[in-house]
């Protein structure tokens, strides 16, 4: 049975359409007015072994906000419909990636109990016309929406560039190993026999 999802999200502010393959082998087309986050996706794709196909379109005259905050919406329902009851899958996922001088890692529970824990200290600057703390506004968005549990840390790092790169590689590994179904785990991976 084929674990995809096919999110589409339309506003005033934003038209996103997300397709996610869970188990592909990181071909990706992502297509939005930011560029430097369609890199950042691309990290998701590439390092996840996810297929992922992203359009979206956005009001970027006023800023980047809503739609990088949108595209975590879908993106998190995504993930949470390709996962379907989440029987069999591993649930849990870590990640730790260099990047350069920086070093980050993301630890996450697809619990179905949203909570994001943040411990990166972006300043209110910007990477070219990137105002980096949507990065934060990104996992909160896919963190409600995907019913998952994150712990983002930063352990050092000066390039915020390489700090933010580093994040969401950390964060494609931790979704590929949690995502990962085990032929041992009958059902859910729960005492408690659901995940909810």
């Amino acid at each position: 049975m084929a674990r995809s999802a096919t999110i589409e999200r339309k506003t005033r502010e934003t038209d996103i359409r997300v397709c996610l393959e869970l188990d592909g082998s990181g071909k990706h087309e992502i297509e939005s007015p930011v560029p430097f986050f369609d890199h950042m996706l691309t990290q998701i794709a590439r390092h996840g072994f996810f297929d992922l196909e992203i359009r979206a379109v956005g009001d970027i005259e006023i800023d980047a906000h809503h739609t990088v905050e949108d595209l975590g919406i879908c993106l998190g329902e995504a993930f949470k419909k390709a996962l379907g009851d989440k029987a069999g899958i591993w649930r849990y996922g870590r990640g730790t990636m260099p990047m350069h001088e920086a070093l980050a890692s993301v630890i996450l529970d697809f619990s179905g109990r949203p909570l994001l824990v943040f411990n990166v200290d972006l300043p209110k600057v910007q990477v070219g016309n990137f105002d980096v703390e949507l990065v934060e506004e990104f996992f909160t968005a896919f963190c409600n929406h995907s019913g998952a549990n994150i712990h983002v840390n930063l352990a050092y790092g000066d390039n915020l560039h390489h700090i933010i790169e580093a994040v969401f590689k950390a964060f494609a590994q931790a979704l590929d190993e949690a995502t990962r179904p085990d032929p041992r785990i009958e059902g859910v991976r729960s005492s408690k026999g659901a995940l909810e």
